[in-house]
C-alpha cells in the first residue's frame, strides 16, 4: 500500500535510506530532515512494515525533484519503488508541475519510467537549491533524469 508518510515512519524511511547511504549509492538522510519534511514523503507499507519511500520536492514553480527513493533489499524488483515514483509523478501532476526530474546511479530504472537523461548542467536551480549542501559537490556522479508531467 502507497500512502503519505507519517511520523511514526521516519526512523524506519532512515533505516531503509542509509542502507544504501552507507554503501554511497544514496545521500544519506538525518532524522530532522525527514521530519522537516515530510510532507514530501511517500511510503510503501507491507504488512504493517515500512519497506519503501520516496519524495517529492518542489524546486521551483514548475520543477520538482524526486529523492531519496528506497526500497528495503528484500523487498527490490517487486514494484514497490515504480509504485512510489509513480505516486510521486501524480502528485507533481496535481501540484501543476511541468517536470520532475531525479539524480540517480540507477538512469535505466527511471528511463522504464519515461525519464529521459539529461546534462545535470540544464538543471541550474537544483545545482544551487540543494547540490551545493552535497558532501559530493562539485565531484558527484550521478545522472540527471527528467520527465515532463502531462497537464
Amino acid at each position: 500500500m502507497i500512502r503519505k508518510a507519517r511520523i511514526s515512519d521516519v526512523v524506519e524511511m532512515k533505516q531503509i535510506i542509509n542502507t544504501y547511504s552507507k554503501e554511497e549509492l544514496m545521500l544519506a538522510r538525518s532524522l530532522s530532515e525527514i521530519y522537516e519534511n515530510i510532507r514530501d514523503y511517500y511510503v510503501c507499507e507491507i504488512a504493517g512494515e515500512i519497506v519503501g519511500c520516496c519524495a517529492l520536492h518542489v524546486v521551483w514553480e514548475d520543477l520538482a525533484e524526486i529523492l531519496a527513493l528506497a526500497v528495503r533489499p528484500d523487498c527490490s524488483r517487486k514494484g514497490v519503488g515504480s509504485k512510489l515514483v509513480s505516486s510521486c509523478l501524480e502528485d507533481a501532476k496535481e501540484l501543476g508541475m511541468k517536470e520532475v526530474f531525479a539524480l540517480t546511479y540507477v538512469p535505466g530504472f527511471f528511463e522504464t519510467m519515461e525519464f529521459n537523461i539529461v546534462d545535470k548542467n540544464s538543471l541550474p536551480r537544483k545545482i544551487w537549491s540543494g547540490c551545493i549542501r552535497c558532501p559530493k559537490f562539485p565531484d558527484c556522479n550521478e545522472i540527471a533524469v527528467l520527465r515532463s508531467i502531462d497537464a
